[in-house]
């Protein structure tokens, strides 16, 4: 099994940056590709962006794709998503998700899910 443990959300004016933190323990972290989703209040928990075993491979919801950058620190076991000129939209409970298999665009392709961190962005 992986732990996933969530920092660095908060409040942030529209047009702010904010840079999300996931810490994994257990197994070897490099094994597993890493994922952030969100989910807004009375919405569905939706796909943000994946990475790759090696971080050479990307997916971005179409939302982010130019606002959001997702990176990994394999030697810290960690994995960060970059989120520039926040939007209102923006404003959800961010999770980060591991899977040994794949690095998939649904949730059901993860095994693994941190608790979350809220991000709100204010207008």
């Amino acid at each position: 099994q992986v732990q996933l443990a969530e920092s660095g959300g908060g409040l942030v004016q529209a047009g702010g940056s904010l840079r999300l933190s996931c810490a994994a323990s257990g197994r070897t972290f490099s094994n597993y590709a890493m994922a952030w989703f969100r989910q807004a209040p009375g919405k569905e928990r939706a796909f943000v962006a994946s990475m790759n075993w090696t971080g050479r491979g990307t997916r971005y919801a179409d939302s982010v794709k130019g606002r959001f950058t997702i990176s990994r620190e394999n030697a810290k076991n960690t994995v960060l998503l970059q989120m520039n000129d926040l939007k209102r939209e923006d404003t959800a409970v961010y999770y980060c998700a591991a899977s040994p298999l794949t690095w998939g665009v649904t949730s059901t392709d993860y095994n693994y899910w941190g608790q979350g961190t809220q991000v709100t962005v204010s207008s």
